[in-house]
């Protein structure tokens, strides 16, 4: 029998509501074995043979945190691009400053193009988006190059801009693209449905070995800097297909990562087009061939109703958008409510995009119908995303018995921008409520859908308990949270929405051995310093791994 590691701290969060507090961890094979004080663990430690592992002396143990909506793939795709956001970011490589302004958008592009020395390199960048940035379109990008293929791929991933020369270089049949309603080829405009059709034309360079390894390799650093100990892959690999896999598995599946990835499949794949509902069914349950035990398929499945929040594609109820626009479904409604049915009635853990109030009431509808039809409990439907809602919607989620799992940021970055531009102040400043989803106590998880949020789980967490926008403004105050709310979203509720919570989420015994490291105390702070509380690194599965890079 392997020794008994026993981990002292200045203080333990455990997340576990009966035993709240400790100072040490008892952890053998992997697993915790008790938590308490050294004198209550005195008598497994007399049984048994251990060590006392003082390294965390004076520091802070949490639950390692969970991000149960994350895109691995996405990621290893975009890190690698050229960043020019409205925010700064802290990437695992670099800073990026922030840029806002329509000329000063311009000349970065500009002066990126001019650094690079191969003519016909292709010009990637993320970030742009129309409110900080102004309108670009088609040609707006030839008068950079109209040699060097140049593709911008809009702050969110739903949505990218390409000049002539990308489009040449894509070779898309310019007749299909002219047909497709959610291609706009005048502005070299993909969105939705559209964007797929230039990602795939586009798959050969952006999942070329070398790069996409280089993004892997950057979003692991991510994670691991953010205090991860586990994620969840909301389409369970972007592009589908073995060379993906095997990058996934070459720098996801090795001992020295520290976190585990819960693969959590679309389901609109191998329906669409050809395909049936139940051809989408057979195809998920096969995923979990691939299980290994950091990468691994569950009984989870992901399907989508509305657009991209960032891009504006949200389907927003009544009075809409300021500017008349309106949004996009990413399903059929009736095909989202058949797929729906499907794996609701094959037992499936079932997950909505869901970024506008219609969506939200898409999804409710659905669920509500398929309560009517073929009753469960505890089904974990979970709306995913959650940026417009009524509060009528919430007690409705609360009546279903259904679960959310929010992008908090929103607030932050985009509060003051759809108040001012897209929406007005009163469904700005509201946007992901969470004070009404506590009133009704609805099980709430927070996450980042990196990189549409910085992959850091104390930042998700900062705003949820401040709400503040970009611009210092606090939005809707009485849809704050707790401190301790925020803690359990990153936590034991993240673990809920993921169907882990007998495994992880929480430090007590007979759980994997998961713990996030803190320099500081979350409660002996002020709430506002909260995102700024260095992570020091990990335990996964009751090995150390120390964090070295800090973003």
């Amino acid at each position: 029998m392997s020794e008994i590691t026993v981990f002292t701290a200045a203080k333990i969060h455990t997340m576990n509501l009966p035993l709240p507090n400790a100072t040490a961890v008892a952890v053998r094979d992997g697993m915790i074995i008790e938590v308490g004080t050294l004198e209550t663990l005195r008598p497994w430690l007399e049984a048994y043979p251990h060590r006392i592992d003082d390294r965390f002396l004076g520091k802070i143990l949490l639950p390692g945190f969970i991000d149960p909506h994350l895109h691995p793939s996405m990621a290893a795709i975009l890190l690698p691009m050229h960043f020019i956001t409205a925010m700064e970011w802290r990437l695992p490589d670099r800073v990026v400053p922030p840029v806002r302004g329509h000329n000063a958008y311009f000349n970065r592009l500009k002066e990126i193009e001019s650094s690079l020395s191969d003519p016909l390199e292709p010009l990637m960048t993320w970030g742009y988006h129309q409110i900080w940035h102004g309108r670009m379109n088609r040609a707006s990008l030839n008068a950079i190059s109209t040699e060097r293929p140049i593709v911008v791929w809009q702050r969110s991933y739903h949505e990218i801009i390409a000049n002539d020369a990308a489009l040449t270089w894509m070779d898309l049949d310019a007749e299909e693209l002219a047909r497709h309603p959610q291609i706009d080829v005048d502005d070299g405009r993909f969105f939705e449905s559209g964007k797929a059709i230039a990602t795939s034309a586009m798959s050969n360079y952006l999942l070329a070995p070398e790069r996409f390894i280089h993004g892997l390799k950057l979003t692991k650093k991510a994670v691991h800097a953010g205090g991860h100990t586990t994620i969840a892959d909301l389409t369970g690999g972007l592009f589908d297909n073995e060379e993906e896999w095997q990058a996934l598995s070459d720098i996801l599946d090795t001992d020295d990562t520290p976190f585990r990835v819960q693969m959590i499949p679309a389901g609109n794949r191998k329906a669409e087009g050809i395909g049936t509902e139940e051809d989408a069914l057979k195809w998920v349950k096969t995923r979990v061939e691939r299980n290994t035990d950091r990468l691994f398929y569950r009984d989870h499945v992901k399907l989508f109703a509305d657009g991209g929040f960032f891009a504006e594609l949200m389907q927003v109820q009544e009075p809409g958008f300021i500017d008349g626009h309106h949004g996009e479904w990413l399903m059929p409604p009736e095909f989202f409510e058949s797929l729906a049915r499907t794996f609701w009635n094959a037992g499936y853990k079932i997950h909505v995009h869901c970024t506008g109030d219609l969506g939200v009431e898409l999804a409710l509808d659905v669920l509500e119908k398929l309560q009517w039809e073929r009753p469960r409990v505890n089904h974990r439907f979970t709306i995913e995303h959650f940026g417009l809602s009524t509060p009528e919607q919430v007690r409705r989620i609360a009546d279903l018995g259904a679960l959310v799992s929010c992008n908090i940021y929103y607030v932050h970055e985009l509060g003051d921008a759809y108040w001012k531009n897209s929406i007005g102040y009163e469904r700005a400043s509201q946007m992901s409520r969470l004070g009404t989803l506590a009133h009704y106590n609805v099980t709430t998880a927070l996450h980042s859908d990196f990189t549409m949020a910085p992959a850091q789980p104390l930042y998700s967490a900062w705003v949820a308990v401040n709400r503040l926008s970009a611009n210092g403004e606090i939005l809707a105050p009485t849809e704050r949270i707790s401190l301790n709310a925020a803690l359990q979203a990153i936590t034991i509720n993240a673990a809920y929405v993921l169907g882990m919570e007998h495994e992880i989420g929480s430090i007590r015994a007979g759980k994997k051995a998961d713990f996030t490291v803190l320099e500081a105390d979350p409660f002996e702070i002020p709430v506002k310093e909260l995102k700024d509380i260095p992570i020091l690194g990990t335990v996964f599965e009751g090995t150390p791994y120390e964090n070295v890079q800090s973003l």
